[in-house]
């Protein structure tokens, strides 16, 4: 494993609302020294919630993004608040987005993104047993939500308005261990 570089210094660049950029000067194990610029996190993390209506149905979200200025389906996700478990987050996330709560609540993995200027990462939740249940939420509008056949992840993958990679890599991380767990029942 390589030596992680000596943080030299560091200074606030930019704090707004949501975001704080950070500079960095780092010394490498080699000696050499290089100023690199990062987006630090913000507030207590994330989740992204893969919801299984039931075996083989996901519920995905569509909603306005404002980073690329256009409508995307995703998975739904939100941030954990102060106080809040990750499992508990999800949960509530899931109630204001989706109008479902679940039962069983698993953490499946972290997922980074930009890990060369982001100390983003994000906590992927697999949510089963869902029943109805809604909680106000903070959208600005209605969130369609979409239900989608996982063995049909290719159609969905190929789609204009499907690309957010966390979403992506999620739902093959959960269809896997699902057909995992069914080979095993078998």
């Amino acid at each position: 494993m390589p030596t992680k570089p000596l943080i030299l210094k560091r200074r606030q660049l930019a704090k707004t609302r949501l975001f704080q950029i950070e500079e960095q000067d780092l010394q490498f194990a080699n000696g050499a020294r290089r100023v690199y610029e990062r987006l630090l996190r913000f507030g207590e993390g994330a989740v992204l919630i893969v919801p299984m209506l039931d075996d083989e149905t996901v519920l995905l979200v569509r909603e306005y993004g404002a980073g690329i200025g256009d409508y995307q389906i995703a998975l739904p996700k939100g941030a954990i608040d102060p106080g809040e478990d990750a499992l508990q987050a999800a949960n509530r996330e899931l109630m204001e987005e989706v109008g479902y709560g679940a039962r069983e609540l698993q953490l499946i993995k972290s997922l980074t993104l930009s890990p060369a200027y982001m100390e983003h990462d994000i906590l992927v939740v697999l949510a089963e047993g869902l029943y109805e249940s809604r909680l106000p939420g903070d959208e600005p509008e209605t969130i369609e939500v979409i239900p989608w056949k996982l063995d049909d992840l290719a159609a969905l993958v190929s789609r204009d308005d499907f690309t957010e990679g966390r979403s992506i890599a999620a739902l093959f991380l959960v269809r896997d261990l699902l057909n995992n767990r069914a080979a095993i029942k078998l």
